[in-house]
């Protein structure tokens, strides 16, 4: 069995519902015989990330080290791994493990196990908690960590891990990837332009329905969206009534379905991804049966898909639009989404900008080793002492 001489692991987390992260030093296990461990280059900040750091789920779990769209290289493989070897280009995504035995994780869909486990904010078999990509390495078990082809830049294709993969999954399982099918996009952020992106490779025509009209020209010109309706103009949603055979809303605030139902066809299908902290308003039945239109949702996607996206998007040349930023700026990022301040994912330099030199002095926070609980403060003129 490959063997690490380290498993001391740096980090920025959040500790509190104030969802402010700092410097904090933790450790992974060893490498196992079916385990991978990925130097991280870069993870993605997904909405997720702020939800759960600031506890707007309740189901936070601190300290926290969010990141859940990692890519990096292997630097270190168990003796039975045989999909990756030292140096490979890999990427994990929202999963670090499931039961592997159930209905779903025998159809390649472990995204919807019971058992299974986030790659941070989750319990891990052995009863501790995951940590997520703000950090310098992660242990993955060989089946969660995906391929990336050396076509795809390691940056850009970080958020397909967690935004491409939750709206390519829905596409194709809802049949909306046939050529000439009219698609509406609720929503211009992170998860919504690349909605638009796999939609015009899968021959679709894209409307980008949104409440701010400054993304129009993004859209259209940036992105190869059709068409652009403001959501808040009523005589623009008006001329859209029965013209979409889906819509795929991924608006990451609470808000109202039922304006959307008007805007499907017959037999039209409307799949809600977005989690916003409060409920969105279900649409009425009565404007579902007269049409048979479908309400329904979707998350992220399992494995075999997730690898799947992963190379449609270097067959198509598909990236996320990134703000690449230093780990240090990452509180200022989580504020920037909050105000939808940001076009269009931010991904942060971790290999380059995540390391003891670039640490602040003052508190370091540790998790000593196979422990469950709180982390214990350490104050010292440098950290460097704790690892």
């Amino acid at each position: 069995m490959a063997k690490s001489s380290g498993v001391k692991t740096l980090g920025y987390a959040a500790r509190d519902t104030s969802g402010f992260m700092s410097p904090f030093i933790f450790s992974r296990r060893e490498t196992g015989d079916d385990d991978v461990r990925v130097k991280i280059l870069y993870c993605g900040i997904c909405h997720t990330d702020l939800h759960r750091s600031k506890n707007q789920w309740g189901d936070a779990k601190y300290p926290m080290v969010p990141g859940h769209e990692i890519t990096g290289v292997v630097a270190e493989v168990g003796s039975k791994v045989q999909k990756f070897k030292t140096g490979d280009r890999v990427g994990v995504g929202c999963l670090v493990g499931s039961c592997l035995s159930c209905v779903e994780c025998d159809s390649h869909r472990e995204n919807y196990c019971a058992k299974r486990i986030l790659t941070y904010n989750n319990t891990y078999y052995d009863g501790t908690n995951t940590y997520g990509g703000n950090s310098d390495h992660i242990v993955v078990k060989e089946h969660f960590v995906v391929r990336i082809p050396d076509s795809l830049p390691l940056d850009a294709a970080a958020p397909l891990l967690c935004a491409g993969i939750t709206v390519y999954s829905p596409i194709k399982f809802f049949g909306l990837d046939k050529p000439g099918l009219h698609l509406g996009v609720v929503g211009l952020g992170g998860h919504g332009h690349l909605c638009v992106k796999f939609a015009k490779a899968f021959g679709s025509k894209v409307t980008v329905i949104s409440s701010s009209p400054d993304k129009k020209k993004d859209a259209i010109d940036r992105f190869g969206a059709d068409a652009f309706i403001h959501s808040e103009d009523a005589n623009q949603m008006q001329a859209a009534m029965n013209t979409t055979d889906g819509i795929i809303d991924v608006g990451a605030k609470a808000h109202s379905l039922q304006p959307y139902i008007a805007m499907l066809k017959t037999h039209g299908k409307l799949i809600a991804l977005g989690s916003p902290n409060m409920p969105n308003s279900l649409p009425n039945v009565n404007s579902l049966v007269g049409g048979r239109k479908t309400v329904a949702g979707s998350t992220i996607g399992g494995l075999k898909e997730t690898q799947e996206v992963i190379d449609f998007a270097a067959k198509h040349n598909i990236t996320a639009d990134i703000e690449l930023i230093p780990m240090d700026y990452v509180n200022t990022a989580i504020e920037r989404m909050e105000k939808v301040d940001i076009r269009y994912r931010f991904v942060i330099d971790v290999g380059k900008t995540l390391s003891l030199m670039n640490l602040p002095i003052g508190d370091v926070y540790i998790v000593p080793p196979n422990t469950k609980g709180s982390p214990t403060t350490k104050k010292d003129s440098c950290c460097c002492q704790y690892l």
